[in-house]
């Protein structure tokens, strides 16, 4: 067999990225087609349901459900502030005195008044949220009422695995080499508000070095998985990432431990050193794959926004692959045939294999499950 197809990562110099950035809710687009907009750029807004506060009324008035009609001074829909009277009585003998006064413990808006249970519903005030257009490129398409689809030419990686949310800032490299491993001494308040590219590890001491210098995201080969559940204060299991508030975002662009950094994304970030980069943690290993990625935007211009059709990544003689299962987890090497026939594996399974290459020069041959394509 020639080649087969394979599950991959991208990692790449130049590439037509389309994304789209919706609302969670139906609001205002900020922005129309062919508008050029800057990754800072909010290009939606709308506005999120308060929290709901149920309030027994009656009960607090000291009357019972059907009575409360006869007291109650608020309707539903009605704006109200803390403080504002909900209902009051008319005191003892209908003149004034002992009145008893039920006040609003929130801000916000009645959402419902029930006749039947005495209780009310109030609804905070609405929560204000705002898309960003995340990355720097043409608006192409305006959704009405959700968001945009926004396209440009970049540099683009795709991650392993990464936390924390969506970030912009300037590329710092300061990796010497791929299996370099980054000390805090080096992290000084010439890292603030940048994203920082270490080599083949970071520690934990080291990223909490970071966080108090200001750095806003980490680029790393990889990082010890007890290291995340001590900033975090759990396991991360199989749940989907990059929602986590711990002051940064980390993106690992091989794995778990200390894994030395694929020479081409070592190359790749290092030649746009100094350059806008946007970047975010999400991963999501399960159906409906999610990698973090690295996004470091080029000059083009509208004519050039021609994407690429998707296809799935295609194993043949030539292609870089990362290999995802031990002995040689995260190792980089090219695939060199694919022979046709099954062959028996340790396990005793018989199983398509590739023959591949290291850089040293090394062959081997691996279960074509246990690699992944580095697309380009």
């Amino acid at each position: 067999m020639g080649q087969a197809y394979s599950a991959g990562l991208t990692v790449t110099d130049s590439i037509i990225l389309k994304k789209e950035r919706i609302l969670p809710l139906k609001g205002q687009v900020l922005v129309k087609k062919g508008d050029m907009v800057k990754a800072e750029t909010v290009i939606a807004e709308t506005l999120l349901p308060g929290k709901v506060i149920p309030f027994n009324l009656a009960n607090k008035l000291g009357v019972t459900p059907s009575q409360l009609v006869n007291y109650i001074k608020i309707k539903p829909g009605q704006q109200i502030s803390k403080d504002t009277i909900l209902a009051e009585n008319k005191g003892l003998f209908g003149l004034g005195i002992f009145k008893t006064e039920v006040r609003s413990p929130c801000d916000g808006e009645v959402e419902n008044i029930s006749a039947v249970t005495g209780q009310i519903l109030l609804r905070e005030p609405r929560i204000p949220v705002q898309v960003k257009a995340f990355m720097d490129g043409f608006i192409t398409e305006v959704i009405p009422d959700e968001g945009v689809v926004i396209e440009n030419k970049s540099a683009y990686i795709q991650g392993i695995f990464g936390i924390g949310g969506e970030t912009i800032g300037e590329l710092k490299f300061m990796a010497l080499t791929p299996d370099d491993e980054l000390s805090p001494a080096k992290i000084d308040d010439s890292c603030r508000d940048k994203i920082i590219v270490a080599g083949a590890f970071i520690s934990y001491l080291t990223i909490d070095v970071a966080i108090k210098h200001g750095v806003k995201a980490i680029i790393t080969g990889g990082i010890d998985d007890q290291d995340i559940k001590k900033m975090l204060g759990y396991d991360i299991g199989v749940a989907i990432t990059g929602h986590e508030n711990i002051g940064l975002t980390i993106v690992c662009t091989e794995g778990f431990g200390k894994i030395t950094m694929a020479q081409k994304t070592f190359d790749l970030l290092k030649s746009l050193d100094g350059k806008k980069t946007s970047i975010h943690g999400k991963t999501q290993i399960r159906a409906g794959v999610m990698r973090p990625e690295i996004i470091i935007p080029m000059d083009f211009t509208e004519d050039e926004l021609i994407a690429k059709e998707a296809s799935l990544p295609i194993l043949e003689p030539g292609t870089l692959i990362r290999i995802i299962r031990q002995p040689n987890f995260g190792k980089i090497a090219k695939v060199i045939s694919l022979p046709e026939e099954l062959t028996q594996v340790e396990s005793e399974t018989w199983v398509r294999i590739l023959e591949a290459e290291f850089e040293n020069g090394t062959r081997f041959r691996i279960p074509r499950a246990n690699v992944e394509v580095i697309e380009s």
